[in-house]
């Protein structure tokens, strides 16, 4: 079967799917178990620093190892992670945040954004060690 033949298209719109729902379902239960801190934030920023690494590592596997298929990083990536992570819901708690304490939304602005990166590069770090552990 050829890359651009329909089906590929229903495979790919599929894993989308399970990964969406898989991402959606895990963000809930890390946000009910976060639940018990003072604010929503925590979870919030656990689930995009954890997103940021894992889609670090998935995107520069390619890049560096190139085991992974084009149908897991899809349903990973696209599916899994961008249900996963959010960045709306990080908007949100930052302004109300903002209404309470300024420094409390600038410090959750300087974390996710902070975490982030370093999440992204933590995920890169890891692709890297596979890459030199395949090369030897």
């Amino acid at each position: 079967m050829t890359e651009d033949h329909p089906l590929r298209t229903v495979e790919t719109l599929a894993l989308v799917a399970l990964g969406g729902f898989a991402g959606a379902n895990l963000r809930y239960v890390l946000d009910v178990a976060l639940g018990t801190l003072p604010t929503g934030l925590f979870g919030t920023l656990a689930a995009n620093v954890a997103g940021c690494v894992l889609l670090g590592f998935v995107l520069y596997e390619e890049v560096y190892v190139g085991v992974f298929s084009r149908q897991l990083r899809v349903a990973v990536g696209t599916g899994f992670l961008s249900s996963f992570t959010t960045y709306s819901t990080f908007a949100v708690q930052t302004a109300d945040a903002a209404s309470d304490s300024l420094a409390v939304a600038v410090g959750n602005v300087g974390a996710n954004y902070a975490l982030g990166f370093l999440g992204v590069v933590l995920g890169r770090w890891v692709a890297l060690s596979f890459a030199a552990e395949v090369a030897d």
